[in-house]
């Protein structure tokens, strides 16, 4: 399938204000840094978390515990993706009972990502809360969950996909939308 590059939503400077407001936003409605943790859904969602835990950090002047979440074995799609899907680790060596949990991914689509999350989240302990940050929500949902924080609304075609791209991966921080059919 050729994928073209129809445009630039987010290059950045965008990315690192959306992720400084969305710090400004965590901690106003939970009254500071008691209590929450931040924790990133593998992949470029635990860059983000960590960045988001940073900001927070500097805004505050005290750390939060930051976890990554892998959620490949909690898949609804588990069969679809391949016959032997990697399995990465899930890094979270902190309690997260009673604690307000600050999920973070990079892509909100059909929801079907952050379902298989609270489900694995739940294997780990009673959260007094979980509350979902996006960087991009792009619409069509398929399941009942929306983002408490969102970076950037972008509402897309089916045809249409998301790429964020951070320098930890990629090289260099943009959010891209895709054409799938090329052209």
């Amino acid at each position: 399938m050729i994928m073209k590059e129809k445009a630039k939503i987010l290059d950045k400077d965008t990315i690192k204000r959306s992720l400084m407001r969305i710090a400004h936003e965590v901690l106003e409605k939970n009254q500071g840094t008691r209590d929450i943790c931040i924790i990133g859904i593998r992949n470029r969602g635990a860059y983000l978390a960590r960045r988001l835990a940073d900001y927070i950090a500097h805004i505050e002047g005290e750390d939060v515990s930051v976890g990554i979440l892998d959620i490949t074995l909690y898949r609804d799609d588990l069969t679809l993706i391949a016959p032997q899907p990697v399995v990465h680790k899930t890094d979270i060596d902190f309690d997260i009972t009673d604690k307000n949990i600050i999920l973070v991914d990079d892509v909100l689509y059909t929801g079907r990502t952050v379902r298989a999350a609270l489900d694995a989240l739940v294997d780990f302990g009673r959260p007094k809360s979980i509350q979902l940050v996006v960087l991009i929500d792009r619409g069509h949902r398929e399941l009942p969950i929306r983002a408490d924080y969102v970076g950037k609304n972008i509402p897309t075609a089916e045809n249409e996909m998301i790429e964020v791209r951070l320098a930890e991966v990629d090289g260099s921080d943009e959010v891209v939308i895709v054409d799938r059919r090329g052209s």
